[in-house]
């Protein structure tokens, strides 16, 4: 498939955002059928409480109802770190198959070990429905989407282009958002620079759908913005920095910061494609934190 037929198509794209987490989940809609898709969807959490919510889940599946649409993929594009998946929850109210790059496997080998896991995990990626390479192809309804891999941030990291729009999870962030961090476990600023550099390798015009905004400076939070706008004026890869300029800041930055407060629990339950802790012997479910670890 040539990027020009990719193009051709215009998705109806859909957004919701979560203050919580500054997550932006996406329904893409063919514009020719009811088909959709969801990408990153959020799980509610209170993790003071240690409650579980469904807000958010509940106002795509909302949408998706009341438009008589037809969900046919949820969407990962990475193992994400500051939310939890709503992909299960999704799934058993409208059904869809559940996507995710082959990479996972990387990760669950990674994390299955610093949260003691043990055997009983699966670390193929079986608890999706399907893994995708780069260069996968996959159907909404009449559109066809296709995955580039784009690691950097994490190993299982994947941008989905989906007719002239492209979802880039957090390999970008707006112009004035820059990048994504890349100290994370299987992380590599060298490879976040060469994924980017294959995103603005795009059609000028290409949507860019991001996962996350934080309205730097207090401007309103957005999330669309066009190839061209990043391969100008996105403050660490914009405007022709090098790769070598890129490294260097990302590692400074990445050094000064905190871990995403988040990243326990997210990681325990996105590995295993959205699936909660079990409860255990006593009646409840806990999630663990490893001491020093991370």
């Amino acid at each position: 498939m040539t990027t020009a037929q990719t193009n051709a198509v215009r998705p109806e794209v859909t957004a919701f955002f979560d203050k919580a987490s500054s997550t932006i989940s996406y329904v893409v809609k063919d514009p020719n059928s009811a088909s959709c898709a969801v990408i990153d969807s959020v799980l509610d959490l209170d993790y003071a409480a240690g409650r579980i919510g469904h807000d958010s889940a509940d106002a795509i599946i909302e949408h998706v109802r009341s438009n008589n649409l037809t969900l046919e993929w949820i969407i990962e594009t990475h193992v994400h770190a500051d939310h939890l998946s709503a992909a299960p929850y999704i799934q058993e109210q409208l059904g869809g198959a559940l996507g995710i790059g082959d990479q996972i496997t990387v990760i669950q080998d990674t994390f299955g070990k610093i949260f003691n896991e043990g055997t009983e995990f699966q670390r193929d990626g079986s608890q999706f429905d399907r893994l995708f390479k780069d260069g996968d192809t996959y159907t909404i309804g009449s559109m066809t989407a296709q995955v580039m891999h784009t690691p950097g941030h994490t190993p299982a990291c994947n941008v989905h282009l989906i007719g002239d729009a492209a979802f880039v999870g957090d390999t970008l962030f707006m112009p004035d958002g820059g990048s994504a961090r890349c100290d994370f476990p299987g992380g590599s600023a060298e490879q976040l620079y060469d994924s980017i550099q294959r995103i603005l390798a795009l059609p000028d015009e290409t949507r860019l759908y991001m996962c996350h905004d934080y309205g730097p400076g207090g401007r309103e939070i957005s999330w669309e913005t066009t190839v061209r706008d990043e391969r100008t004026e996105n403050i660490h890869v914009g405007n022709g920095k090098t790769k070598a300029e890129f490294v260097e800041f990302r590692t400074a930055r990445d050094a000064q910061l905190a871990m995403p407060k988040l990243i326990v629990p997210s990681l325990q339950v996105n590995m295993k494609a959205g699936s909660l802790p079990q409860a255990d012997d006593t009646g409840p479910a806990y999630f663990k934190v490893p001491i020093n670890q991370l």
